[in-house]
């Protein structure tokens, strides 16, 4: 079966074909071209003072939050980190066409500050997919899951943005949700019991993994209030979403030791602190601009820890031992049943909120309550939110399923051997000092010592 070369030519053509659409099809928007006059730069009235400061935050969290928090694996740490900036990279691009081309006008979509967030959106949704994933997909593997996922990343969030009109402002159900049960399914397709077997001694973390692995989780932690108020609306609700966001967070990462050192009898696992310290920001996504008043951020925050910390002890091994669902990262626990309570959430949120509480931001963050659109009730809001989130798994777990599918294929993906998996070995040039060289004398003692003895008694 051809092999050498396959990853260049798909990765080659992909690269031009993105060349190519953004040629035809892409343009700077008004606020870009230099001979637009529109907010010029030495005006200071451009979005890009708005924008770009929670666009950076957001950026290092898809870099190096994400890519550093995937190092836990002993003998994967190259992968988690370099393939996570190629499939992060490659997804910027495809995110901005496809979204571009649910959105064109007079053929072209237009490129803002905007676009280039919302593009890193996606890209989160993909690199979720991929914990799910982690060590049992090849490189081009990866990038034909995230080819196919950004499709239908962008037409469920299109539905649910423009026609449902719902409000997610943190991403919960169509970044976290979505990229969730999309990498579960796909790593259901894959899945092989005697595959996992032989590589069970490979998938855990040594003390130096786990040391980068919480670079990543810190990383996360303190730019999540960003990426859940980024695309807010100016004054009051952004910074409704940054505080609640921050005390959400704050009072996870509390629960979360608590609820380890609990059911790890008095020690703390370095699995739950690298993730479920996380769960909050997930959890109170989108919400994040609504009025949860400051004691119901807490609240979703202490629950969000504790559900995800009894995910990783309890529904995680249950998944594995039951279903067949290897979940590497374990995104179910961080990403997937965290993003469902945010969506509940928002749901008895919305069902209560009035114009009395919120003012005229109620129109602002559900614009379909407003009279002059479709003057939907509270009730009936909320139902477009129950809605979104069913929608969303539909299309994320019988896509994710699909491309499994497809990504089975040896035609296609050359599906890894047994040895292959959680290892760097088969698809990096390795440097010296790789966990496989170095080889431990413990089982050379006893020899060394018996060879010692007979010495000394000469």
């Amino acid at each position: 079966m051809w092999k050498r070369g396959k990853f260049f030519v798909f990765i080659c053509s992909f690269q031009l074909l993105f060349l190519v659409l953004f040629a035809i099809f892409g343009e700077y928007d008004l606020t870009a071209k230099p001979n637009a006059q529109i907010n010029e730069s030495i005006g200071g009235q451009n979005e890009v003072h708005h924008f770009y400061p929670m666009f950076q935050d957001v950026h290092v969290m898809m870099f190096i939050g994400f890519g550093f928090l995937m190092t836990f694996l002993k003998k994967y740490g190259l992968s988690s980190v370099g393939e996570n900036m190629m499939l992060a990279a490659f997804v910027l691009q495809w995110a901005t066409i496809i979204g571009g081309f649910l959105h064109l006008h007079d053929n072209k979509f237009y490129v803002t500050m905007e676009t280039l967030l919302v593009s890193d959106f996606a890209s989160a949704a993909v690199l979720i997919s991929m914990g799910a994933m982690l060590g049992k997909a090849s490189p081009l593997q990866y990038i034909i899951m995230a080819f196919f996922e950004i499709v239908l990343f962008q037409v469920n969030e299109w539905i649910g943005l423009t026609h449902f009109k719902v409000a997610d402002v943190g991403g919960s159900i169509f970044v976290h949700v979505f990229g969730a049960y999309f990498g579960i399914a796909c790593s259901r397709m894959l899945y092989k019991k005697d595959d996992m077997e032989e590589a069970e001694e490979k998938e855990g973390s040594v003390y130096h993994s786990d040391h980068f692995a919480m670079i990543g989780t810190v990383f996360l932690w303190l730019f999540w209030p960003s990426f859940n108020s980024a695309v807010a609306a100016d004054g009051d609700d952004q910074l409704r979403a940054i505080i609640n966001t921050y005390f959400c967070l704050a009072a996870c990462c509390v629960t979360t030791f608590a609820v380890s050192s609990l059911i790890e009898k008095d020690k703390f696992l370095m699995e739950h602190i690298q993730n479920a310290t996380l769960a909050g920001g997930v959890a109170i996504g989108s919400m994040a601009d609504m009025d949860v008043k400051l004691w119901g951020a807490i609240l979703i925050g202490m629950a969000a820890g504790t559900l995800s910390v009894l995910g990783y002890k309890y529904v995680g091994p249950f998944l594995q031992r039951r279903l067949g669902i290897h979940d590497t990262c374990g995104v179910n626990n961080l990403h997937g049943m965290p993003g469902i309570m945010a969506a509940l959430g928002s749901v008895i949120v919305t069902a209560i909120a009035t114009e009395e509480n919120y003012g005229n931001s109620l129109f602002g963050i559900w614009s379909e309550r407003d009279p002059e659109n479709s003057n939907r009730s509270a009730r009936e809001q909320a139902g477009y939110q129950a809605a979104a989130l069913g929608v969303t798994l539909l299309i994320a777990i019988v896509g994710g399923c699909f491309t499994g599918l497809i990504l089975r294929l040896p035609v296609i993906c050359d599906p890894l051997k047994a040895h292959e998996n959680f290892d760097d070995t088969a698809f990096w040039v390795m440097p010296g000092g790789y966990p496989g060289e170095i080889k431990t004398s413990i089982e050379e003692l006893p020899e060394k010592k018996n060879d010692a003895d007979h010495v000394s008694k000469i």
